[in-house]
């Protein structure tokens, strides 16, 4: 059980990821653009932060620019995006993402299991390399 904070602007998608982690039994927050999610994290640290990309307001590189992962080491990011080897994920990357998963590859029946590989990964040991 894992407190996950999902920022998809898409109302469907976040609410089935919502809906997919309860039912997993983890403790779900929502947010609709990377600003709400900044404001939520002022108050909330997750385990994990399910992030989209592009967003209207800010997006996901935007949040992750004002969200110092160096500062919250314990907080895997994982990108849910359908922009394949892109620059902008690269840049994910550079900005503390932990993984980042295709969202077009990945079946919502899966999403779970990619969450929990993610958890399982130690963001000390990815930052050390």
């Amino acid at each position: 059980m894992a407190n996950i904070l999902v920022v998809e602007d898409d109302k469907d998608l976040n609410a089935a990821y919502k809906i997919i982690l309860k039912s997993e039994k983890h403790h779900v927050k929502t947010a609709f653009n990377g600003q709400d999610a900044l404001e939520l994290l002022q108050k909330y640290t997750p385990d994990l932060i399910l992030l989209d990309l592009l967003m209207p307001i800010m997006g996901g590189l935007e949040l992750l620019e004002n969200y110092s992962i160096k500062d919250h080491l314990n907080v895997k990011v994982l990108i849910f995006t359908n922009m394949e080897n892109s620059p902008e994920v690269t840049k994910a990357y550079n900005l503390g993402a932990t993984r980042c998963i295709i969202k077009s590859w990945t079946a919502p029946q899966n999403l779970s299991k990619v969450i929990n590989d993610t958890l399982k990964i130690n963001n000390a040991q990815l930052s050390l390399n």
